[in-house]
């Protein structure tokens, strides 16, 4: 069990979501910046058929860099503030960008060493060198959407060895999000902080992480008989998917003796890796990283439209997605508990919040009316960019995490959650105010 009996809290790392980190090409002289909040070029962050660990346009040499202040900033600054104890007695937070295109294992390694580093320039804190810190270091990981699989996968593979205390999540889509199916299939999707584009189609296709944010769960999935039950399965899918990357290296690959079949193939492996990552963190147990449901503390965003239904159907032989307006809804208000599960963050679908490894009862339940009313800008920003991506910025979720971190009592009732449809016995990692 994961316990915390020292002043001090443990230094604070906060993992950022799928395409919220910045991407710059350091090959040309001084580097220029390939993805960022305003600016995005698409073929400059595109990977390259022949190994997807390399852009698809070279030379060049695109690494990440700075997570976007626009969903983080304000976390990360309320959290240096609330979390000390002192002026003189800072508690370290750091943001951790990761190249969001790579498979997750990438990130989990990177943030492996990360972490490492950050305990060992945090021993070199005089308060916390006198508070022995440095006997039993540890820290405490904040993931937001794509960032929670970041840690669950890292966690997962450390398992005991991990130096972790306790770990938030905010709208993590464990068990995968439509909007994947819909980025892959049209191209257009609301997964991140920006309007999606239609120029992403190709870009995305060739993207390995997006595929590890596909549903699997069946709820609100509907195929036709002869078609393959698992989005995993490349017979699931629209054959333009492998008709646009047999195109895609027919322009950007090296010669190839049949290049349908090289597209087959980079489409079948992009679906097994995210299948097998799928199965970690669906095997993953807290007692496996020495943590409990008291070190786990899940937020889920709910009561906004979100896509909840993908129909599958045979068109004349062919595979096709049946893409209607009427897959997004929002059923929180409603008195029918069974019913109030059709609802989401706007890009992550209630049933692909849950995360595997807790119960529903411990999850905390978010809506964008838990925005004070002063919150004008981050009430424009959800409107605009969806509730998903602007989460973060939630003044009362600052206060529910600093209170979670410092194990502190709530007198003053500044924070509080729903529980999940149909859930009875709500047992949050915390004392909270239930709000209906």
């Amino acid at each position: 069990m994961a316990t915390d009996d020292k002043k001090l809290v443990d230094p604070v790392i906060i993992i950022p979501g799928i395409t919220a980190t910045s991407l710059h090409d350091e090959y040309p002289a001084g580097y220029e910046l390939v993805w960022d909040v305003v600016s995005k070029n698409y073929e400059r962050v595109a990977l390259h058929p022949n190994n997807l660990k390399y852009e698809a346009i070279e030379p060049s040499r695109v690494r990440a860099g700075h997570i976007f202040e626009v969903a983080y900033k304000e976390l990360t600054e309320e959290l240096r503030y609330n979390l000390k104890e002192t002026e003189d007695q800072a508690v370290p937070v750091y943001m951790f960008g990761y190249d969001w295109r790579m498979p997750l294992e990438t990130a989990e390694v990177e943030l492996d060493a990360f972490i490492d580093e950050i305990i060992e320039r945090t021993k070199l804190l005089r308060h916390y060198h006198e508070s022995g810190y440095g006997d039993h270091p540890k820290v405490n990981l904040i993931g937001h959407s794509m960032g929670g699989m970041v840690i669950t996968g890292y966690l997962a593979r450390k398992k005991t060895a991990a130096r972790v205390n306790k770990v938030i999540t905010l709208a993590t889509p464990f068990r995968g999000s439509f909007e994947a199916v819909m980025k892959i299939a049209t191209g257009t999707a609301d997964l991140g902080t920006s309007p999606p584009s239609s120029r992403e189609r190709e870009t995305a296709r060739m993207t390995p992480a997006l595929y590890y944010l596909l549903p699997m769960f069946r709820n609100g999935i509907t195929i036709d008989p002869g078609v393959p039950e698992s989005l995993f399965n490349p017979g699931s899918w629209q054959s333009s998917i492998t008709e646009s990357i047999e195109e895609f290296i027919r322009l950007k690959g090296l010669p190839s003796q049949d290049n349908h079949a090289e597209a087959a193939k980079i489409f079948q492996s992009l679906l097994t890796m995210a299948e097998a990552h799928g199965k970690i963190i669906r095997d993953f147990t807290l007692d496996q990283a020495g943590l409990d449901g008291s070190s786990w503390m899940a937020v889920v965003g709910v009561d906004s439209k979100t896509r909840l239904k993908l129909n599958i159907i045979l068109n004349h032989g062919h595979v096709d997605f049946n893409i209607d307006r009427g897959d997004r809804d929002n059923q929180w208000k409603s008195s029918d508990q069974t019913l109030r599960r059709l609802t989401g963050d706007g890009t992550v679908p209630y049933e692909g919040a849950i995360a595997p490894f807790l119960k529903e009862e411990n999850l905390i339940c978010v809506t964008p009316d838990d925005y004070g009313y002063w919150e004008i800008q981050d009430r424009a920003l959800s409107a605009i960019a969806g509730f998903h991506g602007i989460l973060p910025n939630m003044n009362m979720l600052h206060r529910l995490i600093v209170r979670f971190l410092k194990n502190l009592d709530d007198n003053r009732g500044s924070t509080w959650g729903r529980s999940a449809p149909g859930v009875v016995n709500w047992n949050p990692p915390l004392t909270l105010t239930q709000k209906p």
